[in-house]
């Protein structure tokens, strides 16, 4: 294996790290909001409220994050006349835009199905409780449910996190010079896939164990009781 080519691609490579992380935590941060309001929405009593929000996490879990890319940056382009008219062409021809658009609407669904997974772990009992503390409306959603939702929603949400810096190499498709886009663009100049390849992905495992540290942090931060007691249970297994 040339390692003087393995250190000169890594160097080209990390020029797109910033790109990379812009992409998965701007559509992540977006996302997570939109999450929490079709969370919202899907346990509203107003049922075309709940039906819109099943519809948008049914439309957008259950296509190819690809092929959504394609549909916003290629596909909307059929209807540039029409954009153009309400001024919001600007967005549509960038592939940054279109790339952010997509990732955000791919995460806040999966987040939104997270978010109310999450929600509906609050025990009703605590939430009796509180109530009969005399908490009610936003109070009693900031000091009992949204904690304990946080709490039980936050292992599943890191696992989106990671999948999300994952999907940023999809965006490359669309001519974005993130670290795969640089890849293949290195690739089409020297034709030599394997190395290349080989370091984008380690560049990519390096980027998630660091946040998947982070995440684990995070958790032992938030709920160190969930962290002991899956501990206890690991423990548990071992010994037996």
């Amino acid at each position: 294996m040339d390692f003087a080519f393995l250190y000169s691609s890594f160097l080209r490579l990390i020029a797109g790290i910033p790109l990379t992380l812009q992409l998965a935590f701007s559509s992540i941060g977006l996302g997570f909001c939109l999450a929490v309001l079709l969370a919202a929405m899907m346990r509203s009593r107003l049922l075309p409220l709940a039906w819109i929000a099943e519809g948008f996490v049914f439309v957008f879990r259950g296509t190819p994050l690809l092929v959504q890319i394609f549909l916003i940056y290629y596909g909307l382009g059929q209807f540039r006349p029409y954009l153009d008219e309400m001024g919001i062409w600007w967005f549509f021809r960038s592939p940054y835009y279109c790339a952010l658009l997509a990732l955000t609407l791919n995460t806040a669904a999966y987040g939104a199905e997270i978010v109310r997974g999450g929600l509906q772990s609050v025990p009703h009992g605590q939430i009796e409780a509180a109530r009969a503390f005399g908490m009610s409306g936003f109070t009693l959603y900031r000091r009992i449910v949204a904690p304990i939702a946080l709490r039980q929603a936050l292992p599943a949400y890191g696992n989106e996190i990671i999948l999300m810096i994952k999907a940023t190499s999809l965006v490359s498709t669309i001519t974005l010079m993130e670290v795969t886009g640089l890849a293949h663009k290195i690739i089409s100049e020297t034709f030599r896939a394997f190395e290349v390849f080989f370091v984008a992905g380690a560049i990519y495992l390096a980027i998630n164990f660091a946040m998947a540290r982070l995440i684990a942090l995070a958790e032992d931060r938030i709920a160190p009781d969930l962290g002991r007691a899956a501990a206890t249970i690991e423990m548990g297994k071992l010994s037996h």
